[in-house]
């Protein structure tokens, strides 16, 4: 048995304090720029299509590396890995947060998300095998989900603040604090786990998965362009390509980096697909909720930051709800219901006006998506990693990570697109309120069918009883030791 499984009880959930943390880190991250960022581009003369970089650059490369990732932290140690992870993640934030042009900027955030991409998996995969079964891996869960559900949000707060009474290079300069809580807290209460057995590498997987990912997101990213682009069709044909070859190596070789059976069962994948599109909305079509805050409200960072509260609160409250409800009804009803709540709520955020009210036209809309991300993440992150045996606990981890990072990365493409499209390609610059408006309401809707899209993905695939999908026992896991 794992030594991580034979760990103190007060110390596992030490562990899940640190753990949390992390994930906490990794989240926020992916928006803590956002609300900075009108004053990162006056500051480093970046463009308009520059600026979307620095949030595409952190998801893009987290997302095509973390199966890469997740199978260093299986094979090397989970511990040493997420030791790694931090420390590189701590240097990429100071390298940000002293920047003096764009694209330095847009490197330290790709490095940031290189890191993250070893940090989350191992993280996850920590948790996994230190709450192996049972009711307190159902809390362990729901904590963790919580973090995940409210990270993006919180980012969004940090960032207001940091940029109002600070400067916006300390929404960068902040993650040390964490890194090093991580670290010493790491070294501590966290136990070394890793995959036993014959461990290789799979080189070839890994340049198809990463190369096929970031060829497609940079291909919906030049869809601002129009979709029938040849660049932009020549880009996303050659991204499905090779994760076409990419599904046909793993199907050969003896030590794949995504054994396909972590991602054939049905109700795993569902939950994948469903991380993906909860990542667009929470990565994506909030970056489009805070330039509607600024530049057409006329918010300040913290007034902005403030205004997302909404967000996080309503999922924070209703944590314990949706907890105490999952092995009661179990998450199919969670997962068809919650994703029509959060449509719900981005439909109602379609109907902004220039001189709309924050109260009667924002703050109701952000509490339904809140609550409805809230059924979502609650049992998502306990679905994702059902029944995957500890040799597997690391990429399954990093594939849950993956599935929202990239889902934010071409979320926020696919909103880009349509925002791109609704202002006839003008520069920010030369579009009246109106017309600002108008084309971050069509963003919402965009993001609303997603939503819809989410529950129609659950009502499909998350099938079985609540004891079939949230077993009493994690005997695959136990079994594997």
């Amino acid at each position: 048995m794992s030594s991580s499984l034979r760990a103190r009880p007060q110390t596992r959930w030490w562990a899940l304090i640190v753990i949390s943390l992390t994930q906490l880190v990794v989240v926020l991250d992916g928006t803590i720029v956002n609300i900075a960022l009108p004053r990162a581009q006056a500051d480093l003369g970046l463009t308009d299509g520059q600026r979307q970089w620095v949030v595409t650059a952190y998801a893009l490369a987290f997302g095509a590396l973390l199966l890469l990732g997740g199978r260093i932290a299986d094979y090397v140690g989970r511990k040493r890995i997420f030791m790694i992870g931090m420390l590189g993640f701590g240097a990429a934030s100071l390298y940000g947060g002293l920047s003096q042009q764009g694209w330095e900027l847009i490197l330290a955030r790709g490095l940031q998300g290189a890191f993250a991409a070893l940090l989350a998996p191992a993280a996850l995969a920590l948790l996994t095998v230190t709450f192996p079964s049972g009711r307190e891996r159902n809390t362990a869960f729901a904590v963790f989900g919580t973090v995940a559900g409210t990270g993006a949000a919180i980012g969004m707060l940090l960032g207001g603040v940091l940029t109002e009474f600070t400067d916006w290079r300390w929404c960068l300069l902040v993650n040390l604090f964490f890194v090093v809580i991580g670290v010493v807290g790491g070294a501590i209460v966290l136990t070394e786990s890793r995959a036993e057995g014959d461990n290789r590498y799979d080189v070839w997987g890994a340049l198809t998965v990463t190369l096929g990912l970031g060829l497609l997101v940079y291909g919906f990213t030049l869809a601002e362009n129009g979709w029938g682009d040849p660049l932009t069709i020549a880009f996303l044909v050659a991204g499905l390509a090779l994760l076409g070859v990419f599904v046909w190596v793993e199907s050969r070789v003896s030590q794949p980096l995504l054994p396909l059976r972590v991602v054939a069962d049905r109700v795993r994948g569902g939950a994948f697909l469903i991380q993906g599109v909860a990542g667009a909305i929470m990565i994506g079509a909030t970056v489009y909720l805070t330039f509607h805050l600024q530049f057409v409200l006329g918010m300040g960072a913290l007034q902005a930051g403030l205004a997302s509260l909404p967000l996080p609160i309503a999922t924070m409250v209703l944590a314990p709800v949706a907890t105490k409800l999952l092995p009661v009804i179990g998450p199919r009803p969670m997962l068809i219901v919650g994703p029509l709540i959060a449509a719900a709520g981005l439909f109602t955020l379609s109907g902004i006006t220039p001189d709309g009210a924050y109260l009667v036209q924002i703050a109701p809309a952000l509490v339904l998506l809140g609550i409805g991300m809230g059924f979502v993440f609650i049992p998502l992150q306990n679905l994702a990693l059902s029944g995957v045996a500890p040799h597997d606990a690391g990429v399954a981890s990093a594939v849950a990570n993956s599935a929202m990072q990239i889902g934010g990365s071409i979320g926020l493409s696919v909103f880009t697109a349509v925002y791109a499209a609704s202002v006839g390609g003008h520069a920010q610059a030369e579009v009246s309120p109106e017309g600002l408006t108008d084309a971050y309401g069509w963003t919402f809707i965009a993001a609303s069918i997603l939503m819809v899209a989410a529950s129609v993905i659950a009502a499909c695939m998350i099938r079985g009883s609540k004891d079939v999908l949230l077993p009493a026992q994690g005997d695959a896991v136990l079994a594997a030791h």
